[in-house]
């Protein structure tokens, strides 16, 4: 094994760490002198209802029969801790006049009409020309045409026929540069007329 360099780590072997064992822990039962396991959880007080003890079923069933959560208390204290409970026991305000109305139909608006809606006063609206919006290929079709962006559809057709009258090979005596204009004139008013816009 002396000249052999390499291991094979095939043969190690690693053991699992054993699970440590969890004693279970018995809760006693808090009654005197009881040693039964504690399985039921009840309050302490009415003032510490967040304080538990832990009984079990048979001191659990005896403190819930002797318990009674308005001992010590006045009918008007009753009373009042039953109406709170409807609400959460939450502090609340009163809404006010304004709310009293609401209820009773008394309720009016209130509100001021700056613009004169509702009362017939307003200007009325404007109707506004409908906004053209234009691509890159479109403007640029229209300033082969020498056309601005706001061209109507009756200057551009006129436009259009004009060009083709002074670049059309019969017009120029068959001139090449002329012809290539009429082209680029043609393929403009193309763009435009698959936009819709003649």
């Amino acid at each position: 094994m002396a000249g052999n360099r390499h291991t094979s780590l095939g043969d190690i072997r690693i053991k699992p760490d054993k699970q440590p064992v969890v004693e279970k822990t018995v809760r006693v039962c808090s009654f005197g002198g009881c040693r039964e396991e504690a399985t039921h959880r009840v309050p302490k007080s009415r003032e510490r209802l967040e304080e538990h003890l832990w009984l079990c079923l048979a001191h659990a069933r005896a403190h819930n029969e002797a318990w009674d959560f308005f001992a010590g208390m006045t009918d008007a204290e009753i009373e009042q801790f039953q109406n709170e409970a409807v609400i959460g026991h939450r502090p609340t305000w009163p809404l006010g006049k304004r709310a009293a109305r609401a209820r009773t139909g008394e309720a009016t608006f209130s509100f001021k009409d700056d613009f004169g809606i509702f009362t017939g006063e307003a200007e009325p609206a404007r109707p506004r020309a409908p906004v053209r919006r234009l691509t890159g290929v479109q403007i640029q079709a229209l300033s082969v045409l020498n056309l601005e962006e706001g061209a109507s559809l009756h200057e551009i057709k006129l436009r259009y026929k004009e060009l083709v009258k002074r670049f059309h090979p019969d017009a120029n005596g068959g001139d090449r540069g002329a012809e290539e204009r009429l082209k680029q004139v043609i393929k403009a008013y193309s763009v435009l007329r698959a936009a819709g816009l003649t």
